[in-house]
């Protein structure tokens, strides 16, 4: 993925997009809030949605951490994705 800018844009109808800044394409995370959900974060639901890309963010940083350090470990085994 080439590096770009991305925004967080709150689409005002309870969903939170993750996007390219600089384009029209499809967003590339989409989090949506339900009624009762943005009642109860009042006027947060944009912090709580950035907490979350933010967590998203992390965990694949950590997976990829360990993907390599497998890779690493046992270079000669294939992967098998069943």
């Amino acid at each position: 993925m080439s590096a770009s800018l991305l925004e967080i844009v709150d689409l005002g109808d309870g969903e939170i997009v993750l996007q390219h800044a600089d384009d029209d394409s499809e967003p590339l995370v989409t989090i949506r809030f339900s009624d009762e959900s943005r009642m109860y974060m009042m006027e947060n639901s944009l912090e709580v949605a950035k907490a979350m890309i933010q967590a998203g963010i992390q965990a694949v940083a950590v997976l990829a951490e360990q993907g390599e350090a497998e890779a690493e470990a046992s270079p000669e085994s294939p992967r098998i994705l069943h």
